[in-house]
Order: C-alpha cells, then structure tokens, then sequence
C-alpha cells in the first residue's frame, strides 16, 4: 500500500483532531481508531509496537473513565467512555503519523509542500540528531558525579543546568556547522529529496475531514 505523504497526513491529524476535542460521540471515537488501526497495519506497523502503545496508554484511559465515573455529573457514564475512547482516538491518529514517518521526511516534506522555513527547518532537523548526543552526554555528567560520589538523579536541577551548558556550547558548533556546509538565512537552497505529492492524497485529506465533520455534526451518533 502506498503511503500518504506526511504533509497530508499532519493535514488530516490536524482537521480530524480539532473536531474530535469538540465532539461527544463514542461511535465516531471507534471509528477513527479503527480506520487508523487499519491504516497502521497496511503501512507495515508491527503489532508489538502497537500492542506496546495500547498498553502503556491503558493506565491513563482507564483512570479517566473512573474520575468521570466517580467525580462527573450528568450522564457520567456516557461520558467517561466519550473520553477514554476520545485518548485512544488521538494515540492511533498521532501514531500514524509518528509510527509510519520519519522527523527528516515529515520536516523535508512541510519545508516543500507547506512552505517551512529553511532555518526552522534545519534547526529542528539538527535537534532531533542531536537526541543520542544529549542522552551519552547525560550518562557522562551522572558517572562524573558518582566519581565524586554525588548521586545526579533524572529530577535533580544540577543535571538540567549541566545539560543546558553543553547545549550552549553546541549551538555555537552547530552554528559554524551550517555556515561552513553553504546555509545562509533567508537564501533559497537546492532540494535534492524527491517528495511527490499526488493530488489525489489531497482529495482523500479532504474526503476523509468532510466525513469525519458530516458523521460528527449531521448523523451524530451516540
């Protein structure tokens, strides 16, 4: 199955999940779970990872389906299934995205098709890489201060203001990085990735929010 292009897919996220905040319909929420679910599957997503999502998510859905139970008003029971069915229905339609795009084809593709900034672009482009840099260079600042027997936990402040200050030091790197590699601010640049953008993936973004907004404001199930 091919894959619909990630500008198209944030398109849709963005178009579905606005009205689903707005809409009290346990129906609609199974629906885009399912259609989601449906879509995962096809792009290739393996059942662990989505079995791992569902699980970890669980907890959270079930605790808010007990605080409307216990604490809501009205019809409580309605509500309490409205949203834990509402968390799941925003996992499965964040998920694929997240789940079936990479960060460099998803900010390559917005800088394309939905006019990103170049600089914002590379800029977000050069934090995520700098993710597995930001996780050694904690583990380092840990084991220095075990050395001096000083216990550095993940909610300790002295950590974080270690953190920033090598951040700092690598925004200054990364900065003469992108000067050295051709970047200039504001100057049009060459775009070497092939990202097709068919006009039918448009057609179905918008098919697929006009339904959504006719099943949820028209028919309204319950």
């Amino acid at each position: 199955m091919p894959k619909l292009n990630p500008t198209v897919l944030l398109v849709i996220m963005i178009g579905i999940g606005f009205q689903t905040a707005f809409v009290k319909s346990i129906t609609i929420n199974l629906i885009v779970v399912g259609v989601t679910l449906l879509y995962l599957l096809l792009a290739g997503v393996k059942w662990r990872y989505l079995g791992v999502m569902f699980a970890i998510s669980l907890p959270l859905a079930f605790a808010t389906w007990v605080s409307f139970i216990a604490f809501g008003t009205g019809n409580t029971t309605h509500l309490a299934w409205v949203y834990a069915t509402r968390l799941y229905a925003y996992l499965f339609l964040g998920g694929a995205l997240t789940l079936t795009v990479a960060v460099k084809d998803l900010l390559f593709s917005l800088h394309r098709h939905a006019h990103l900034s170049s600089t914002f672009t590379y800029g977000l482009l050069a934090a995520f890489n700098l993710l597995p840099r930001v996780r050694r260079q904690v583990k380092t600042i840990q084991y220095a201060a075990s050395l001096r027997g000083v216990t550095y936990h993940l909610w300790s402040p002295h950590l974080y203001f270690k953190a920033v200050l090598s951040a700092l030091q690598w925004s200054d790197d990364l900065s003469l990085a992108m000067t050295s590699h051709g970047f200039s601010e504001g100057f049009p640049r060459t775009d070497t990735i092939n990202d097709p953008l068919p006009k039918w993936q448009w057609l179905i973004a918008v098919l697929l929010i006009a339904a959504y907004a006719v099943g949820a404001w028209v028919i309204q199930p319950r």
